[in-house]
């Protein structure tokens, strides 16, 4: 399926001082902005919802912002969809659990002259999203590439196992497509899979396999996130390997960042997220003020959702390996240094600097 076509531009940031329009110095009225979460993932509980409303308090005191989370059920957000519509919210900020599904949220919204953000995962095939807020996942794609191929400098048309995610996912045919581009012609693809459910214990079972058609002869791993690392990085182990070839990974799990401390895994994509949370409150409370949104806030990018091309801002995700982690993730606060440097990876840590 056909899910993004991205414009040339590509932002590094978002110009939230300069764009939107800002709190009304004069009264403004009562407004009620939903943002509905797709999963209890710990980002979601820890990053998104407090910065997001951190965001929309600086711009507007007297707005109100309802926080539901589906739960990872598509059911379960349509219902609490129809719930904050009829609580007369101004504008639904959606990160929808079924994309495809999730065209019936927008539409229950358009009847009722709701404008919908969708946010870090598109809604697909209709045409009522009035904006898109996320990461650009075809320069995920190349970073993963990147950095895999710059990990096995030296070797000439180097094997490689390449673990995509899950085909159901429109995502991972973006990642894919990208991916393929960036190693196509400079490494040798011992095996490929689609992951389903890009969950670690199919993938765990693919690489197996992988390691037995090339009797453990692997030079590295593209795993298409963090779940799909895990499970390729444990086969590995079990396999007896003596010393792990460089591994991809996505997401900044928590994990992911102690593998990598500790030398497992060679890289994750980190989303800065609060570029995109506040992107999403700006946007959101000019939509629900009737505000025009600056043009700046897109710079012309545009993300096809198979019914038309929606204006999106698209932020710059960035590859982290060992060396830059402090300066990203820990900088930022993404994780703690307490968080990662747990008992199991103090030694790690330390030689790490990060404690």
């Amino acid at each position: 399926m056909k899910f993004a076509r991205f414009a040339a531009v590509v932002l590094t940031g978002v110009c939230l001082a300069a764009c939107g329009s800002g709190p009304a110095s004069q009264a403004v009225p009562h407004k009620k902005l939903a943002f509905l979460a797709p999963e209890v993932a710990p980002r979601f509980e820890s990053q998104d919802r407090p910065l997001f409303g951190a965001k929309l308090q600086s711009l507007c005191e007297d707005c109100e912002l309802i926080y539901r989370n589906a739960g990872g059920d598509p059911v379960t957000q349509m219902q609490q969809a129809q719930a904050v519509l009829a609580a007369g919210v101004n504008v639904i900020v959606l990160d929808p659990v079924d994309p495809a599904g999730a065209s019936a949220i927008v539409a229950a919204a358009a009847r009722r002259h709701v404008p919908v953000i969708a946010y870090d995962r598109m809604v697909l095939n209709t045409s009522g999203v009035s904006y898109f807020i996320g990461f650009d996942n075809a320069a995920v794609g190349v970073l993963q590439a990147g950095a895999l191929l710059r990990a096995m400098k030296g070797a000439s048309m180097p094997a490689v196992v390449m673990m995509h995610g899950d085909p159901a996912n429109p995502d991972s045919a973006v990642l894919k497509k990208a991916v393929h581009t960036t190693l196509d012609g400079k490494v040798t693809i011992a095996k490929e899979f689609d992951t389903p459910s890009a969950s670690a214990e199919n993938a765990q079972l693919e690489m197996t396999q992988a390691l037995a058609a090339t009797k453990n002869k692997v030079d590295g791993v593209y795993a298409a996130n963090d779940d799909v690392a895990a499970g390729a990085i444990q086969a590995l182990k079990t396999a007896g390997l003596k010393e792990l070839p460089p591994v991809t990974g996505g997401d900044t799990e928590l994990p992911a960042v102690q593998r990598i401390i500790a030398g497992e895994q060679y890289m994750t994509i980190y989303r800065p997220v609060k570029q995109e949370v506040e992107a999403a409150a700006v946007i959101a409370y000019d939509l629900a003020f009737g505000v025009p949104v600056p043009v700046t806030m897109t710079a012309g990018a545009t993300v096809n959702n198979s019914a038309r091309d929606v204006p999106a801002v698209l932020i710059e995700p960035l590859a982290v390996t060992r060396r830059e982690l402090i300066s990203t993730v820990v900088a930022d606060g993404f994780w703690t240094r307490t968080q990662i440097c747990t008992a199991e990876y103090a030694r790690a840590c330390r030689a790490a600097g990060l404690s």
